[in-house]
This record gives C-alpha cells, sequence and structure tokens, in this order.
C-alpha cells in the first residue's frame, strides 16, 4: 500500500473539553498507520491556544494554530488544510478517539485514485453510560454518530460525516474548502450539513470522483449529557432542517435532498414500525423511540421550511472560498 502521507486536523474551541482534547491526539499518536503530522486548530481562543502550545511545545508532531479566519468549524478546517503537508487530510471531533486502525483503513481507500474522500463509522459513548430507551438509533446523527440506514461496509456515498472523515488535497483544489457560516459555531445553534454541500460541490467540479464510507475506521464519540434528552434532540433536527435548506439553495433541492429522501421514505418508516411493534411486546422505550421519529420529522421539516423562506428572502447564508497555501507554522 503506498502511503499517501495522512494530516490530521482536529478543530478545538474550549478548555472545558480539555481532557477530550488530550484523548483525542493520543488516539491519533497510537495509530498503526502513522499520521504525517496532527494539527490543533484554535477558535478563537488564546488562552486555550498558549496551553495546547505548552503541552505540546515537545512533541513534533503535534501543531498548535489558531483559526484564520471567522468564528466556527468550517473554517478552522479551512486554516488545518492550508497549513497541512500531506496528501490525505482526516478530521477528527475534539470529543472524540479513534480506534487504532482508523487511518489505515483510510488509506486502504486512497489506493484508487478515483477516490476523492473516505469517512468511517462513529459510535456514541453516552454520558449515562447507555443509550436512553427513547433515543432510536435512526437519529444517531444528531450527536454526531453513525445512524442506522446507512449501509454496511465499504460503499459508496453522497457524502461523508465531517466528524470522521477524509479528503485528498485535490478534493479541496477542484471544489474550494468548507462553507463558511453553515457549520457549527462554538455553542450556538447546532447547525450543520458543512460536509454535505462541500461533497456535492466536489462531485460538480470532479463528476468521475469517488466517496466512501467504511465501516471499519471507526471512531468513538463522547455524548455529553444534555445531549441525551429530547430538548437537544429537538432543536437539533430542527438546526438540520435550516442546514438542508441552505444547501439547497446552494447545490439544488435534487441533490442537497437526494440521500433524504430514501431516509424518509424508507428508514425512518421502518423505525417507526419497530417502535409500535415493540410497544405491543411490552418492550421498554418502543412508544418513546416511534415519538422521538415522527417528531424528529416535524422538527426538521419545520426547520427545513424556516430556511427555505429565509434564504429566498436573504439569500445563501454562507460563501466558500479557494484553500490559500498556509505557512505551515
Amino acid at each position: 500500500m503506498r502511503d499517501p502521507g495522512i494530516s490530521v486536523v482536529i478543530c478545538v474551541y474550549t478548555e472545558d473539553r480539555w481532557e477530550d482534547i488530550l484523548a483525542a491526539v493520543s488516539s491519533v499518536r497510537a495509530q498503526s498507520y502513522p499520521a504525517l503530522e496532527t494539527l490543533l486548530v484554535v477558535d478563537h481562543n488564546p488562552a486555550l491556544k498558549d496551553r495546547l502550545a505548552r503541552e505540546y511545545k515537545e512533541t513534533a508532531s503535534v501543531r498548535v494554530l489558531a483559526n484564520a479566519g471567522p468564528r466556527g468549524l468550517s473554517a478552522g478546517r479551512n486554516t488545518g488544510i492550508a497549513a497541512s503537508h500531506g496528501e490525505v487530510i482526516a478530521f477528527l471531533d475534539d470529543d472524540a478517539v479513534a480506534e487504532r486502525d482508523w487511518l489505515r483503513r483510510f488509506a486502504e481507500g486512497y489506493a484508487d485514485p478515483r477516490v476523492m474522500a473516505v469517512g468511517g463509522r462513529t459510535l456514541p459513548v453516552w454520558a449515562s453510560g447507555r443509550r436512553p430507551a427513547w433515543f432510536p438509533e435512526e437519529f444517531d446523527w444528531v450527536v454526531g454518530c453513525t445512524y442506522k440506514g446507512l449501509p454496511p461496509g465499504r460503499v459508496r456515498v453522497r457524502n461523508v460525516l465531517g466528524g470522521n472523515a477524509s479528503f485528498r488535497r485535490t478534493a479541496f483544489e477542484a471544489a474550494g474548502g468548507f462553507a463558511t457560516g453553515i457549520g457549527r459555531d462554538g455553542d450556538r445553534r447546532p447547525l450543520g450539513c458543512e460536509e454535505t454541500e462541500l461533497c456535492i460541490r466536489l462531485t460538480r467540479a470532479r463528476p468521475d470522483a469517488v466517496l466512501l464510507i467504511d465501516d471499519r475506521a471507526v471512531i468513538h464519540h463522547r455524548v455529553p449529557a444534555p445531549r441525551e434528552h429530547f430538548a437537544y434532540f429537538r432543536t437539533r433536527t430542527y438546526a438540520e432542517g435550516l442546514s438542508k435548506a441552505l444547501v439547497a439553495r446552494s447545490v439544488g433541492a435534487d441533490k442537497g435532498l437526494e440521500s433524504e429522501r430514501r431516509y424518509t421514505t424508507r428508514v425512518l418508516p421502518a423505525g417507526v414500525a419497530r417502535g409500535l411493534r415493540d410497544a405491543l411486546l411490552g418492550r421498554p422505550g418502543g412508544p418513546g423511540r416511534a415519538g422521538a421519529i415522527v417528531a424528529g420529522v416535524l422538527s426538521a421539516a419545520g426547520g427545513y421550511a424556516v430556511g427555505t423562506l429565509r434564504a429566498r428572502r436573504n439569500g445563501t447564508a454562507f460563501s466558500s472560498a479557494p484553500i490559500e497555501g498556509g505557512t505551515g507554522e
């Protein structure tokens, strides 16, 4: 297997996740397929940047740098891309740890020169120690994890999921970087879909591009206690609808909602049926899961409607710019 050289970018923003950040970096340094470098991109938090710089001052493979763009996850990722040296750039959430063969599975995917992106499988680590009985696996994307309904194995997909993903550098040269103004921004409304928009833009720029998910590339993502509650579930599904409206406005509803149509017409009805069956059999959580699926759909639909009206009135609220080379400092 040829070594493509993989840079890992971890975007961070708060000292509240200090131990999580250290664990994420440690998991990258323990990979069976060594990373070329790990870049910690700090989102407008000088105190955290200084603390991390002190922590890793003797670690040559770890670099700490400030987000050079506007506040938010997309600009942080773009900063990491510009400063990195690898042929492939992988992204890991700051509250996740990667299994030992994570990067090896990514590297295997790039043996095919048509492959422009490879994503993996993200498993939840619930703060309470177990999944809430009412929380449907079909909505694990709400907490940044792989959801029920995605095909198993190594499969071709429309888009990868940003917290556990990698791209060839040439993908950014062809399509530009992550769009700013659409993704996460610290503790503000939990928007998303920046990786979906990028992947659709990429396949338009490179129609021959292949995007994969390999479910052997596994990370474990921490789910904090507040995200185990229905209030967060409702907020996040509404925000997803807002984000999908922006994506559809940017790239068209046909591509922007292509995967979502299958999800809402096949995966979710099957989930409701399972929940109702479990209710009839007296199994715990069945009615809650069925109800949560229905509530999630309605909440996302409401967000999409509001987002569509806003986009029509104001235009798209985000932009994507070419990735400019960084200093590597």
